[in-house]
């Protein structure tokens, strides 16, 4: 299991030296990126997915929510109301229609919106970002966060460290 960190670098320069100082603690390059102003040259720094920047794991959750609400609100609808179609349904059909909706909900809000939005919790870094200054996204195994963090602490004091948070793959 793997904790997201985010640390606030200076400059390109300043991240590429993280990046060094992080492979040779054996954390593997593809769990490490960096997000800057767009426009901004990261050189051999790795981008963030598009994943990690768009808001799709929140449009996601919210698409699951109204349209599995909305799709149970519906089968409930025709639940209390046969006539309403002319068919009979039974109670069945409340937790199928919410499964639909959910599903339904999920992909639109958060493929075909979500992916096109930008990621609510990066909004924090917008003002690091005008300012010419580098996000760093590091996926740590659960037990090393302490360490990790230490060492980015001690290695690099213009870092500021902005937490931890759950890390999910794209």
């Amino acid at each position: 299991m793997h904790r997201r960190l985010y640390f606030v670098l200076p400059d390109t320069e300043t991240a590429n030296k993280l990046e060094h100082d992080l492979l040779l603690a054996h954390v593997d390059d593809h769990h490490m990126h960096f997000l800057a102003k767009p426009g901004t040259d990261l050189g051999n720094l790795t981008e963030a997915t598009n994943f990690e920047k768009s808001d799709v794991k929140h449009g996601m959750l919210v698409g699951a929510i109204t349209g599995g609400s909305g799709g149970g609100l519906c089968g409930l609808i025709l639940y209390l109301n046969p006539d309403f179609i002319g068919i009979p349904i039974g109670f069945g059909v409340m937790p199928l229609f919410m499964a639909l909706g959910a599903a339904f909900g999920c992909l639109t809000s958060g493929f075909l919106i979500g992916s096109s939005a930008p990621n609510v919790y990066l909004k924090e870094f917008d003002r690091d970002f005008e300012l010419g200054r580098i996000l760093a996204i590091l996926d740590v195994q659960h037990e090393r966060v302490g360490e990790i963090q230490s060492l980015i602490k001690e290695r690099f004091p213009s870092a500021q460290d902005h937490g931890a948070g759950a890390a999910t793959s794209a």
